[in-house]
């Protein structure tokens, strides 16, 4: 038997509302932790060594944090509307590419700890 609310707009849960709200400002919250760290990186320590690793580290720490901050706001809008229409929720490629990207910068910090 097919649902016949889906697609129809409606009003969502106020508790799923603020969910999604929620994860929003946790992906704004990432974002700008991803830039800060990206700095730091690169300028906290300028005198430790492994010069380009560690621009190369910063550089993509800030790429992936600006991906994450222009990603947000498009990806809440999304799960908004889904939710509103009675639709499954769109999945996130996001979170995985930030996974992998995350996962690769601890690699390389690994390799500037042991060379220093």
């Amino acid at each position: 038997m097919e649902n016949e609310d889906v697609g129809e707009e409606r009003e969502p849960d106020y508790r799923m509302s603020l969910a999604a709200e929620r994860t929003y400002l946790a992906y704004l919250r990432t974002g700008l932790a991803l830039l800060a760290a990206g700095v730091a990186v690169v300028g906290a320590l300028p005198d430790a060594g492994a010069q380009v690793l560690r621009r190369g580290v910063g550089l993509g720490l800030v790429l992936v944090g600006g991906t994450v901050l222009a990603t947000a706001r498009p990806r809440w809008i999304a799960v908004d509307q889904a939710m509103r229409r009675g639709e499954p929720l769109p999945p996130s490629r996001v979170a995985r590419f930030l996974g992998l990207v995350l996962v690769a910068a601890a690699v390389a910090a690994g390799v500037v700890v042991l060379f220093l």
